[in-house]
């Protein structure tokens, strides 16, 4: 599952630590918010700039 992207709005597969990836629109993201997700949660839009995300999962 090596650096599978899951976007805002989708459930997390497994429990474990995501990070934002980029944001849906294109622009890169500076935001380096690192979340715990339980498996089933949702992940939430980027915490700093509050747009959709692609997160992935931190090694």
């Amino acid at each position: 599952m090596a650096n599978q992207q899951f976007k805002t709005g989708e459930k997390a597969p497994e429990t474990g630590t995501y990070k934002v990836d980029k944001l849906v629109n294109g622009n890169s993201s500076k935001d380096n918010t690192e979340i715990k997700l339980e498996e089933g949660e949702q992940f939430p839009p980027s915490p700093s700039e509050n747009e959709a995300a692609y997160w992935v999962k931190r090694a």
